[in-house]
């Protein structure tokens, strides 16, 4: 059966006052250490995601199941189970999950035929041990600092299956599929002047793109503004994807943060950008003598303020540890805590025409010279 049009949000008592804002950001595969490229991005969503939260109706959508299809996280699976067997990988640390990922990009691409069953396993909530593995390591890093937990390891499958948001496609026009000659689905938004582009090859296989339709085309008419925040490498998806969900009723926005680049050099995770540089090496950095407290506010200043939206300066540690220096100045300094309303206040004033709060002004702003003090209650809700 074609899936009905959905045309857009449905009103709402108090949408005025309290907009609903879906955020979105671009998932990390689970079969790796976290890079500081990583870290970047989820510092700047879990910013954003707290900083909005007091002036607005936030869903942080992060579904690591709705990821799983994809060939780079199946084809590991296959990988492992194929080369090494029933291994069992609980004792494993993340490192040595990385190292196995990175044997896997190198190897030869399994066939279609033997990720089906992988494939099928997924749709019915499986999970391959070393993902789960994974995702154990990260929730720790998670807890340490301070990161919103949107459901690492639950099972959050998407709202529609593949051929079904095929078919809601192609009812906004936007679909060329030919799988049944034995070709590719495509997006086609060619009339908006945008090139094609592959959603599942002839074999069957979805990429990410896909795999985000299927989570966000049923999502994104329940809110009033959608946040896209992604790596600056996937700006041209993010523009397809931008244009479908906007085609649904919501304002779309679209944030790109910029990778980092280790001594003047943006490295791919799947060639080992993380050896020696990974959230657990720098967390054990950054807490050595300082307190939790100032671990996580440091990081933040570091990762969203001090490296910026954009990728012009590379990794420097004594950069990340004199933030954390000065994030304890700042939690030794801050003022007492103000009622909600002078908080809303003091968080409304970094937002622009959208609802979200930008992260990069409100950070900023904390290291400014000339600014007061900031309230604790403004760094315990935020930054901490």
């Amino acid at each position: 059966m074609t899936a009905p049009v959905v045309a857009g949000p449905r009103p709402r008592p108090g949408a005025a006052d309290r907009p609903r804002v879906l955020l979105a950001p671009v998932t990390i595969t689970p079969s790796k250490p976290l890079s500081p490229s990583h870290l970047k991005g989820l510092l700047w969503t879990d910013v954003m995601y707290r900083a909005t939260l007091p002036l607005a109706e936030v869903a942080y959508r992060y579904s690591h199941t709705t990821y799983h299809p994809t060939e780079q996280t199946l084809g590991f699976w296959e990988f492992l189970d194929r080369t090494r067997g029933a291994t069992d990988v609980t004792g494993f640390g993340e490192e040595r999950i990385g190292e196995l990922y990175t044997a896997f990009r190198a190897a030869d691409r399994a066939p279609a035929r033997a990720l089906a069953p992988y494939a099928e396993a997924v749709e019915q909530g499986w999970v391959h041990p070393v993902a789960t593995r994974v995702l154990r390591l990260w929730s720790r890093h998670y807890a340490a600092l301070g990161l919103h937990d949107p459901g690492l390891l639950r099972h959050q499958p998407p709202g529609l299956g593949l051929d079904a948001a095929l078919d809601r496609l192609a009812v906004l026009g936007m679909c060329l599929d030919q799988r049944g000659l034995g070709g590719p689905a495509y997006l086609d938004l060619t009339r908006f002047g945008l090139p094609l582009r592959r959603l599942v090859s002839a074999d069957g296989r979805p990429n990410y793109l896909a795999c985000a339709l299927r989570e966000l085309v049923p999502l994104a008419p329940e809110f009033d503004e959608v946040v896209l925040l992604y790596d600056d490498e996937l700006d041209a998806d993010y523009q397809l994807l931008e244009r479908v969900l906007t085609a649904l009723g919501p304002r779309v926005r679209r944030i790109s943060v910029g990778r980092v680049p280790i001594e003047g050099r943006v490295h791919s995770s799947r060639h080992g950008a993380w050896r020696g540089l990974h959230a657990g090496t720098l967390l054990d950095t950054a807490s050595a003598g300082h307190s939790e407290e100032a671990v996580r506010l440091g990081t933040r200043l570091y990762f969203v303020a001090v490296l910026g939206p954009g990728r012009q300066q590379s990794y420097r540690e004594d950069l990340l540890l004199q933030c954390v220096r000065r994030a304890a100045r700042l939690l030794d300094e801050a003022g007492p805590e103000a009622d909600g309303e002078a908080l809303r206040r003091e968080l409304a004033r970094h937002r622009k025409d959208h609802a979200y709060v930008n992260p990069y002004r409100l950070t900023t702003h904390l290291l400014g010279r000339r600014h007061a003090a900031p309230a604790a209650d403004l760094l315990k809700a935020v930054f901490l």
